[in-house]
């Protein structure tokens, strides 16, 4: 493998991290992502809809993992097509996929180190960020420990190291708080809000309460369509107190949904 100079894995400034246009990304024969514009820089950006909304799809695509069945999607500045050099791409982004796979008998910091040298980071500076990111995901204790002994919660914690180990301009978070008791999700919402001061962070959630405690904006998405996009009090003016919904953020959304569908359904 390559070895890659201090030079290449200085930050660069980009006119935008993710920029998006007329978007389509298929999930198999589906067209899960269906025409969409987006463009998010940093922040904390959280990614709401329901089952089947296109979510995971996008989380994918920006993510490089497929590729857009149409449309223009460019990533730290650079378009994302059959020219565009993927590797270098990838080494800007952290990504933690609803799914990732390990080898049972690594312990923990042999995973992140691992997933580190996939990245091409700098070996001088491996060992560095790797204790870095156990230590911010709060698994420091378990660093020795195999990863076959973690429970659910730890995984789904060390598959978050693993995705900041590099210090990512783009960080990818594909159901991150599944398995996480309340305090972890209480840390979790900290360190989003604390990497999102200088990168561009999407989370995608099912829980409106994480998006509402760490999000600088919310994206809603329905049948691969945007729904919305803007501050989290621009979704709570959205709802009303007939809306569906335990908090006004959920009535929010909620109203969001119904009238999209109502309008789709003319």
């Amino acid at each position: 493998m390559r070895t890659v100079t201090a030079a290449e894995s200085a930050p660069t400034t980009y006119p935008w991290a993710v920029h998006a246009q007329e978007l389509r990304v298929k999930a198999g024969r589906h067209l899960a992502v269906d025409g969409l514009d987006l463009t998010l820089d940093t922040g904390v950006h959280g990614l709401l809809g329901p089952n089947g909304a296109g979510k995971t799809t996008l989380m994918r695509a920006l993510a490089t993992v497929v590729k857009p069945a149409g449309g223009k999607l460019t990533l730290l500045g650079e378009e994302v097509d059959a020219r565009a050099d993927l590797r270098r791409i990838r080494r800007g982004l952290g990504y933690l996929p609803q799914q990732f796979g390990f080898y049972p008998r690594f312990t923990l910091r042999e995973f992140v180190e691992y997933m580190a040298w996939l990245k091409e980071m700098p070996k001088a500076e491996i060992p560095g960020a790797v204790q870095r990111a156990i230590d911010r995901t709060g698994l420091t204790a378990k660093a020795g420990a195999r990863m076959k002994t973690l429970s659910g919660g730890m995984l789904r914690r060390a598959g978050i190291a693993q995705a900041i180990v590099n210090d990512p301009a783009v960080l990818l978070l594909d159901e991150p708080t599944v398995g996480l008791d309340p305090e972890q999700r209480l840390d979790f919402r900290d360190l989003l809000r604390a990497v999102g001061i200088d990168t561009c962070v999407l989370v995608s959630t099912h829980l409106v309460e994480d998006v509402v405690a760490a999000c600088t904006d919310v994206i809603v998405l329905n049948e691969g369509r945007l729904v919305h996009q803007g501050t989290v009090d621009d979704l709570i003016a959205q709802g009303g107190e007939g809306d569906a919904g335990d908090s006004p953020a959920e009535r929010g959304y909620s109203a969001l949904l119904r009238r999209h569908r109502a309008e789709a359904a003319r």
